[in-house]
């Protein structure tokens, strides 16, 4: 069989702006709609985004080339990537594969909140006002034992019948669909938020920066909430960027990705914040800002039924376009090492991952005095361990690897179509992707592992 069928049996993104728009995807997801405006809330506005986007092109660039850049070269998913170039580091792979199981277990079970959310908007449910009946409700939901599971199975459906249809029929598909609906749904909720009165107050909080608000936690928040929100260190864009063919530039496209998701993570912020400064809510609400804050500032907005279907419908666009992509690591691994089909491989991987996710959900409710790691129970330890423990290591052994091991002027003639790069572009990455990343992330990655002590 030639080279050429074996990609085309393989898959490959059908245009570049499809891999583009797949790939910002998975980056755009819960973590922009919910995560940032409530870090921004909880570290100051202004001084947190400002201190975002410096540390998005130092570090989010840096590991997003270099992921999409070894993944094409390789042309194999996260595993035989690693193997192909030096066959011992073959292990690091494996460690962006099981990240991406372990997160999709428990965000399955989120996407379900989301998609039980959606349906309680459009028959009028959350037409509350009363932010403690609100926490109630929620409280109910991910503390009942059935109505959560079987949500989570109807969020992991959706994924198995986008991944199914491979990667231009199915993934690339989905992906140009619901990015330009995402952003159209986002943007009429950023308009009808900086419209309410006293929005002012919000715009200003979030864009003026206090520069007395910045220290050492909120670089060190920003610096995490740049590297998990762009999906980095587990395995997707190595996979994604595996699909990729040779003639597109991947430094225009690693530009391009984090610059949509921080767009879609401006317009989360511009779309809440201001509504919730608009009605007296606490702008650092954590986790209820998405489930009790927003219903109860849309119950009191003109048309609010509609702008809660709007916006529950666009974070559940945002959680599949992540989702899948976590799905497809696992499914690239199946297809690649094991030789199974696309059909076979989905479908038995899906049910694994929903199967494993059951814990996490009966973990808030019945299961809710079960611990794994010290005062974490299913829910909680899946997510410690993948985001705190295997995605921090795994971006600072991608780091190693690629300015190290493989060695940066193999990566920068791999990246570009022509193999030309201006010197000073390539002289900063090599700086980088060698001292800047590694430094970074190891401590994001300390940080992150004293929280289990702490």
């Amino acid at each position: 069989m030639t080279s050429l069928n074996k990609e085309q049996e393989r898959g490959q993104w059908g245009s570049k702006i499809g891999f583009i728009l797949a790939a910002a995807g998975s980056a755009v997801g819960l973590g922009n709609l919910w995560k940032f405006p409530y870090m921004a809330g909880k570290n100051g506005g202004g001084a947190f985004v400002l201190v975002y986007i410096i540390i998005l092109f130092l570090v989010g660039f840096t590991l997003m080339l270099a992921e999409i850049t070894l993944g094409r070269h390789t042309q194999l998913s996260a595993i035989g990537a690693y193997r192909k170039i030096r066959e011992k580091w073959a292990w690091v792979g494996g460690l962006g594969v099981i990240a991406g199981f372990l997160i999709l277990s428990f965000y399955s079970v989120v996407g379900g909140w989301v998609l039980s959310y959606l349906f309680k908007a459009l028959t009028g449910a959350l037409h509350e006002s009363n932010p403690e009946v609100l926490g109630s409700m929620f409280g109910q939901l991910i503390s009942s034992t059935t109505t959560p599971i079987i949500f989570h199975a109807i969020f992991m459906a959706l994924n198995i019948i986008i991944v199914f249809g491979g990667i231009s029929g199915g993934i690339e598909k989905a992906s140009k669909i619901m990015m330009p609906a995402l952003f159209i749904m986002i943007i009429l909720l950023a308009v009808r938020s900086v419209t309410l009165p006293g929005a002012a107050e919000g715009l200003k909080f979030l864009f003026v920066p206090k520069f007395s608000a910045i220290s050492t936690s909120v670089v060190l928040d920003a610096l995490g909430q740049v590297f998990f929100s762009l999906s980095l260190g587990m395995g997707c864009m190595i996979t994604y960027g595996s699909y990729i063919d040779k003639d597109t530039n991947l430094i225009q496209s690693a530009t391009a990705i984090p610059l949509i998701d921080t767009g879609v993570a401006l317009l989360a912020g511009i779309a809440t914040l201001p509504a919730v400064f608009a009605f007296g809510f606490e702008p650092a609400a954590g986790p209820g800002l998405m489930f009790v804050t927003l219903p109860a500032v849309f119950s009191q907005m003109p048309l609010g039924g509609l702008f809660a279907v709007i916006f529950f419908l666009l974070v559940l666009f945002a959680a599949l376009t992540s989702s899948i992509s976590l799905l497809e690591v696992c499914v690239a691994y199946v297809v690649d090492e094991w030789k199974w089909n696309r059909g076979k491989a989905t479908t038995i991987m899906a049910l694994i991952i929903f199967l494993v996710g059951i814990p996490a959900s009966l973990s808030l409710g019945p299961w809710a005095n079960i611990h794994i790691l010290p005062g974490r129970g299913f829910f909680d330890t899946y997510d410690f361990i993948a985001s705190n423990v295997l995605l921090p290591l795994g971006g600072l052994l991608l780091c190693i690897f690629v300015g190290w091991i493989w060695g940066t002027e193999n990566a920068i003639k791999e990246a570009t179509s022509d193999g030309k790069v201006p010197f000073s572009l390539a002289s900063a990455w090599v700086f980088l992707i060698k001292y800047v990343g590694p430094l970074a992330i190891g401590i994001v990655f300390v940080r992150s592992f004293m929280a289990l002590f702490s």
